[in-house]
């Protein structure tokens, strides 16, 4: 569905929403940051590279963009471990501004978690935030592909039973914003990561975003983009 705008905001409608986990609902940046700087330092490589790549993808998928050629049985072996340590740390684990509001205006609304993390440590990121779980989750086990590969998004959709195009997605990462976009689908890019990636639209967090539900059974959200 068509967005539209006025000098303040803009309007988009839509179906169903798909939702990102990580720097969208849940600022675990703290814990990523810890995880993944320990593991770049332990291959010899620099952690500030590791976390320009790390968001919004799996951690094999990080490992085989930082780790060219190596096996990648062995990236899903690291992969396995470096999600048992971010599954046990959530200190510094808190909600995105306004993630809290949000969720509660979308709790009857058709809506998805899709997200990159297991179902372990979305569990757990979501209960540290003290997020509701939506009903409907695609998280790792679900797909085949990692973002920026759209399986995750269309997966979502399907679930809720709506064309991909009348879903929104909120994302924060290149990748996942690539993926969504991919996928056929607006996107509205939450965050300082989210700018630099072409979302539909740019917001700063989600006390950006006013959610309606309309009679037709369609859902309108109000967006103030970032500036």
């Amino acid at each position: 569905m068509p967005a539209s705008t006025d000098s303040a905001s803009v309007v988009l409608t839509a179906r169903a929403l798909l939702l990102d986990m990580d720097g969208t609902l849940v600022n675990s940046d703290a814990v990523v940051e810890r995880c993944w700087r320990a593991w770049a330092l332990s291959h010899g490589l620099d952690p500030q590279k590791a976390l320009t790549v790390v968001h919004g993808r799996q951690g094999y998928a990080t490992m085989a963009l930082l780790l060219p050629g190596r096996p990648m049985e062995l990236n899903h072996t690291e992969n396995a471990e470096m999600l048992a340590r971010e599954t046990a740390d959530t200190d510094g684990v808190v909600p995105v501004a306004g993630a809290p509001e949000f969720m509660a205006a979308i709790s009857r609304l058709p809506h998805a978690l899709v997200t990159s993390a297991d179902a372990a440590l979305a569990g757990v990121r979501m209960t540290a935030a003290a997020l509701p779980m939506p009903d409907v989750r695609i998280t790792a086990e679900s797909v085949g592909a990692s973002k920026p590969d759209p399986e995750g998004f269309l997966k979502g959709a399907a679930e809720l039973g709506v064309d991909p195009a009348d879903c929104v997605v909120f994302e924060d990462s290149g990748a996942g914003i690539a993926a969504g976009l991919a996928a056929g689908m607006r996107v509205v890019g939450t965050g300082p990561r989210a700018a630099a990636h072409g979302p539909t639209v740019h917001v700063d967090d989600l006390t950006s975003v006013r959610v309606e539900a309309l009679a037709d059974g369609s859902i309108r959200l109000t967006l103030t983009p970032a500036r």
